[in-house]
């Protein structure tokens, strides 16, 4: 069974919706799991917040903590999840941010990725994760499968 048919399964038996809140993915996670028939039952909502006013303006993300850390930051993943989960009707939601380049900097280099994790009743977890400069697309894939994998997680 493929991971995300495996997440569906798992969030339906829980009685779980998922959102999804994705920067540097462009909607990637939730399609691999709207790709799987039956997907509705689970899949509660997907933001693609590419910008920091779509950050703002669709999650809630404070302007203060963009200012002070980034976009590419886990206070930022955090407040994207938590705003996920506030903005829909979900019980679950994963977030992503990152710099899957090409591009980068000394201080945020390309590959670096971060994530955050919320779910009702339960702590937001955040981590971030140095994919290294293994070019866009492969930044990108290793972003939507740890996030996936993040799900699969919360879910067990």
């Amino acid at each position: 069974m493929s991971l995300p048919a495996e997440i569906l399964d798992a969030a339906k038996a829980a009685g779980v919706m998922i959102a999804t809140a994705e920067s540097c993915t462009g909607g990637m996670v939730a399609v691999a799991l709207t790709d799987i028939p039956g997907s509705s039952a689970v899949v509660e909502r997907g933001f693609v917040t590419y910008t920091n006013a779509a950050k703002t303006e669709m999650l809630g993300v404070r302007p203060a903590t963009l200012e002070a850390h980034g976009a590419v930051s886990e206070e930022v993943a955090r407040e994207m999840a938590e705003g996920a989960l506030a903005h829909s009707k979900a019980q679950l939601a994963v977030a992503i941010t990152g710099i899957a380049g090409p591009g980068g900097s000394e201080f945020k280099p390309e590959g670096r990725v971060c994530f955050g994790l919320a779910r009702t009743g339960h702590d937001t977890q955040t981590e971030a994760v140095e994919f290294g400069a293994i070019g866009r697309a492969k930044v990108r894939a290793a972003a939507r499968d740890h996030a996936l994998g993040l799900l699969r997680a919360a879910l067990r």
